[in-house]
């Protein structure tokens, strides 16, 4: 089944209605540089920042009014992105191996990190770190809103050896976790068009989901789809972080252990249109608890073939 989605993936992406379109990356000579840290509004573009394994945030933005497109970002054992101001755009960027500790012992280095504070991450593409494609706050000091459309995070086995990692060892934990302050206003959270794939075992730690979605945060999921993943959908309710609230609407899942966990008898979860393949093993766990209140479910449906899905998105 992975060889056939992997291959399903790669025709709909020239067409497709979900996922990045058009050209990711740099374009034609970028500028090269080991770091880049911006600290005055404008738009930054075709950088192309190797940065030979070094730590720290590998993009530094703190201005406000930042766009940031055509870059990659690559070999670090830091973050990729690190965004501390508000009014960020990430376009059209290509961001990968970014890797710290190794295979058994996991360290964290992500893809686009920060604080909430309006940040639009659109047409990127994200794999292969040791920590997750997205999240924010790590320090939970900030609220606000990331929104993040037609990009595809993802994971897999490296393609070769790289920092202290094997050939073959998958890295990384989520595409997306979220942390937050845990009183005062909800960060919003808005996640539209988008693929996830790969988060599965064998890998770093011992629950890999695709969505890890928790702590005080409103979280809309909109068009879009998940397959070769142990977990599509972890959203995880009341704790003294607070639970997040969560609605997911017209979706689909394919190939994965578990389509929705749904821990901590999370509340006001809204599910509309959620489609299941059959090759989904467990549409819906509750470990230990059940639904909240608020919680709604309707239209659910047998997914369609995959490519269709990316090309024409989910009615």
């Amino acid at each position: 089944m992975k060889s056939l989605a992997l291959l399903c993936l790669s025709c709909a992406l020239a067409q497709a209605a979900i996922g990045p379109v058009g050209l990711v990356g740099t374009k034609a000579n970028p500028r090269k540089v080991e770091r880049l840290q911006i600290t005055k509004p404008g738009v930054y573009e075709n950088y192309l920042v190797d940065s030979n394994w070094a730590g720290g945030n590998r993009v530094k933005i703190t201005a406000d009014n930042v766009t940031l497109r055509h870059c990659e970002i690559r070999n670090a054992s830091g973050n990729g992105i690190g965004v501390f101001a508000k009014n960020v755009v990430i376009e059209n960027c290509k961001i990968h191996h970014l890797l710290a500790g190794s295979f058994k012992e996991q360290h964290d280095a992500h893809g686009i990190t920060g604080r909430w504070g309006n940040v639009i991450i659109r047409n990127c593409d994200i794999g292969l770190i040791s920590g997750d494609c997205v999240q924010f706050d790590p320090d939970r000091r900030s609220m606000g809103r990331v929104f993040i459309e037609n990009c595809r995070l993802w994971t897999g086995p490296l393609p070769a050896d790289a920092a202290r990692f094997k050939k073959g060892q998958r890295p990384g934990e989520n595409a997306v976790d979220t942390k937050t302050m845990p009183k005062g206003a909800r960060a919003e959270l808005i996640i539209r068009n988008t693929i996830f794939h790969g988060w599965k075992q064998p890998g770093q730690i011992s629950l890999l989901a695709a969505l890890n979605i928790k702590e005080n945060v409103n979280a809309r999921v909109e068009q879009c789809v998940f397959f070769d993943n142990q977990v599509a959908f972890r959203l995880r309710g009341p704790t003294r972080r607070g639970g997040a609230w969560v609605r997911i609407d017209r979706c689909a899942v394919y190939d994965t252990e578990v389509g929705v966990r749904a821990e901590d008898t999370i509340q006001n979860l809204k599910i509309n249109r959620l489609g299941f393949a059959r090759s989904v093993k467990r549409n819906y766990h509750t470990p230990g608890c059940d639904f909240g209140k608020g919680y709604e479910n309707k239209g659910q449906f047998v997914a369609p073939d995959l490519e269709q899905i990316l090309r024409n998105g989910i009615k």
